[in-house]
């Protein structure tokens, strides 16, 4: 579970889910945040559905009691899968990208991009793992990467074969 202390202030947060808070709070509905974003979201099926939540006091978030883990970015970007993505300051901005090389064809890969100064709240199911990716090449499936650095250089890696439909 994740404790927000609200001074006065804001927080956006995965729709469903606060758990409980203290104080004083307003949840309100954020929108895709322009025609956009609201288009990227409806045709690629990435992002997460947001709140605003503005007051004071302390917030209690969680997400199927999945780990959390928190991110604090200077002046610098994470893409993370829209699933994994339960909170974020307000300053920092987000927008859904299509991961490099992964075109309509490889499935489309999506992501959420958040971008500037401040945390980050992300979920896993279980404990990650952290791959060191400047010793040499790294792989990893689409589906299982939770979240990375906006400054790697990432792709798709093909590797099919024709042998792979032969009776299948």
């Amino acid at each position: 579970m994740l404790r927000v202390q609200l001074p006065p202030g804001e927080v956006l947060a995965k729709q469903g889910s606060m758990v409980a808070f203290q104080g004083q709070m307003d949840f309100d509905y954020e929108g895709s945040g322009g025609i956009g974003k609201l288009f990227k979201k409806a045709m690629t099926g990435e992002g997460a559905s947001l709140m605003r939540v503005r007051g004071q006091g302390l917030l209690y978030l969680a997400d199927n009691a999945d780990d959390i883990h928190l991110f604090y970015l200077e002046n610098e970007g994470l893409t993370v899968n829209g699933r994994n993505l339960l909170a974020f300051q307000p300053q920092l901005t987000w927008d859904i990208q299509r991961v490099q090389g992964a075109g309509i064809a490889a499935g489309g890969l999506f992501n959420t991009t958040v971008v500037g100064t401040g945390w980050v709240a992300v979920t896993t199911h279980g404990t990650p793992v952290l791959l060191d990716v400047a010793r040499m090449p790294t792989f990893a499936d689409g589906q299982s990467a939770v979240c990375w650095s906006t400054g790697l250089q990432v792709g798709v890696n093909r590797t099919m074969k024709a042998g792979a439909l032969i009776g299948r």
